[in-house]
């Protein structure tokens, strides 16, 4: 038998959220299970990278820590392919992930991610950079010297 809503003082209200909580918590607007903010909530990509989620769209609060590390695993794999194809290697892919916890029902919930690549290019093609190169070079020789007495 399907549960369709909530008895409470002879009133049914819907679940809107299949399998989660009926109990609500004091101090909150509702439970897990009837929470519309939780039901509404999408989620969008902001870089200018070829990935999923460019166009917002929902992802139940269960499955989105799952989601969102995948997605974030598109841009370490993007910055390995942009480092092969362009000579340069990745020095370090760091991905951190965001939780926040819901105002209306007090559900914690992963909100986002965030992933940190660098990449060092051998062959640097940009002459400012050379130029940059060369005058940190003159800069910095010699700042460190170890010298045995």
């Amino acid at each position: 038998m399907a549960i369709s809503g909530i008895r409470d003082e002879g009133t049914v209200r819907p679940i809107t959220n299949y399998g989660e909580s009926v109990v609500k918590s004091s101090g909150r607007k509702s439970s897990p299970a009837e929470c519309q903010t939780c039901k509404n909530r999408k989620y969008q990509d902001g870089s200018d990278e070829m990935v999923s989620f460019k166009s917002a769209a929902h992802i139940s609060p269960n499955a989105a820590g799952s989601r969102v590390r995948s997605h974030e695993q598109e841009h370490v794999s993007n910055a390995f392919k942009k480092a092969a194809m362009k000579g340069g290697k990745v020095m370090s892919a760091s991905v951190s992930v965001r939780t926040a916890v819901c105002p209306e029902c007090g559900r914690t919930y992963v909100s986002g991610g965030e992933t940190n690549t660098q990449i060092k290019y051998y062959n640097e093609k940009n002459p400012y950079q050379k130029g940059k190169k060369i005058a940190d070079s003159t800069i910095y020789s010699g700042m460190n010297i170890d010298i045995a007495v």
